[in-house]
């Protein structure tokens, strides 16, 4: 059948009519994500991942210390029951496999015991460490004090903040007299007849005794008045 009219025409409306037809599907059919960072993508299935199914644990993997993290790991396994053995495992067998995570979670329970244990003596033998290193400051202190350098002053100042701040870490002096003679803390230097002493007496401090603790540091050097 012959066609009148512009033949440009003709074919602007028959393209026209299959754009609307190819847009109006696009419409219809649902967008897809574009995704431009494949750390979102799940390499197995290939689809997005959402932020709901990023594992829980992930912000928490750079917390707490090895041993916390190991201590997590033993408690959140569980012993499975008898039913719940995989098919194919003995009764015998199962019940080996739970002693032997018994026995591994014992092991780890006195391993994490005994490198707290050892944490803590080593601070303590630190601590220890440096109170001995001070102990001839603290003498010169005393000598300084009973020639009546320290009566008032800033050095005298100094020097109560100095012993003040080594109480804080345990520090003790050991100076009393008139208290029963102790081998542990005193060392006896001179010997001298008492006449109202019925047992060996501390009589007089010739050096400062420490101790930090039940720790003594150094015991203190003593005149001993002992019954006559």
């Amino acid at each position: 059948m012959p066609h009148h009219g512009n033949e440009e025409e003709h074919n602007s409306s028959k393209d026209h009519g299959r754009d609307s037809r190819e847009n109006e599907r696009q419409e219809n059919e649902p967008q897809k994500p574009v995704i431009h960072d494949n750390r979102k993508v799940d390499p197995k299935t290939g689809q997005a991942r959402h932020p709901d199914q990023e594992p829980a644990a992930a912000g928490h993997s750079g917390s707490g210390d090895a041993l916390s993290q190991a201590e997590d790991i033993l408690n959140s396994v569980e012993v499975p029951a008898e039913e719940s053995v995989a098919q194919g495992v003995g009764a015998e067998e199962a019940e080996e496999l739970r002693n032997d995570l018994r026995r591994l979670q014992a092991e780890y329970v006195n391993y994490r015991k005994r490198v707290e244990r050892d944490r803590a003596v080593a601070g303590e033998m630190a601590v220890i460490g440096v109170l001995n290193s001070l102990l001839p400051v603290l003498d010169d202190v005393d000598a300084a004090r009973q020639h009546g350098d320290l009566a008032d002053g800033p050095f005298a100042a100094i020097a109560a903040k100095l012993e003040n701040a080594l109480k804080t870490y345990g520090l003790v002096r050991i100076d009393e007299t008139g208290v029963e003679f102790d081998p542990t803390i005193h060392e006896a230097l001179i010997q001298q007849p008492g006449a109202d002493v019925e047992i060996d007496t501390v009589s007089q401090v010739l050096r400062s005794g420490y101790k930090s603790g039940e720790r003594v540091l150094r015991a203190a050097q003593v005149i001993v008045a002992v019954p006559a």
